[in-house]
């Protein structure tokens, strides 16, 4: 495996202590009735046999579920992005952060996991709770097609087709790069986050180009702000100017 530019070494000189700021009050918040009911409706609209739920970022190495059979799967029409603006989590208002969706455009190719049979309503509030909190957000949970090796299904996958407030859209990758290498919040960095994808996405043999090159300019960018050292330096979390 080629080695990657961004290593453990200038991930943590990313990371720094934040609190969390909680909710923005200008997002309306679910409520347990809120999510039972959204579960409730997905469950419903889900294909007869297994539940498959589609990983392309944190998901992958990061999972809110126990899962009994995974595979490599390919989403035709949208492709990874990082096109969410976070202030919270891994970002702050003082730094805003930047997290992946699924834009439109182009393939996406990533994992799919098969859930147990058991419950699906409540295995899908189980990933709505962690993936999403607002009501504004929840139109960017859907079903989608997957392509196997096996063939054709659907799996649930979050934040796909994002717009309006709240969201960035084609940026350059140098200007994400600027941003992940200087945003952390209270759960971690961009750099931390960038880094675990890239290297989860490796184990799968799966290679994205544009997060492979994302990851070269994001140590490029985290050498220069904190000039070669390897430990803590003066400078992490300076603002985008």
């Amino acid at each position: 495996m080629r080695q990657m530019s961004l290593t453990s070494e200038l991930v943590a000189l990313c990371h720094r202590d934040e609190p969390d700021p909680g909710p923005d009050p200008k997002w309306t918040e679910l409520s347990d009735e809120d999510y039972r009911i959204i579960a409730e409706r997905l469950a419903g609209e889900a294909d007869e046999g297994p539940l498959w739920v589609f990983a392309y970022g944190s998901l992958i190495w990061k999972p809110a579920f126990e899962a009994v059979e995974q595979q490599r799967a390919t989403v035709f029409g949208w492709h990874r992005s990082f096109c969410l603006d976070m202030v919270r989590w891994r970002g702050s208002a003082e730094q805003p952060g930047l997290m992946m969706a699924l834009e439109r455009g182009g393939r996406c190719d990533g994992v799919i996991y098969r859930l147990p049979d058991d419950d699906r309503a409540m295995q899908i509030e189980t990933l709505l709770r962690r993936e999403i909190s607002d009501r504004e957000s929840v139109g960017s949970v859907r079903w989608v097609p997957v392509h196997t090796a096996q063939g054709k299904l659907r799996a649930l996958c979050f934040w796909v087709g994002v717009s309006g407030e709240g969201t960035s859209l084609n940026l350059a990758l140098e200007m994400v790069a600027r941003v992940l290498a200087r945003a952390c919040g209270h759960v971690g960095s961009g750099a931390e986050y960038l880094y675990n994808t890239v290297l989860h996405l490796e184990e799968f043999g799966i290679r994205d180009r544009n997060l492979w090159r994302l990851q070269q300019l994001v140590a490029e960018e985290i050498r220069s702000i904190h000039g070669g050292q390897r430990g803590s330096a003066p400078g992490a979390g300076l603002p985008i100017t």
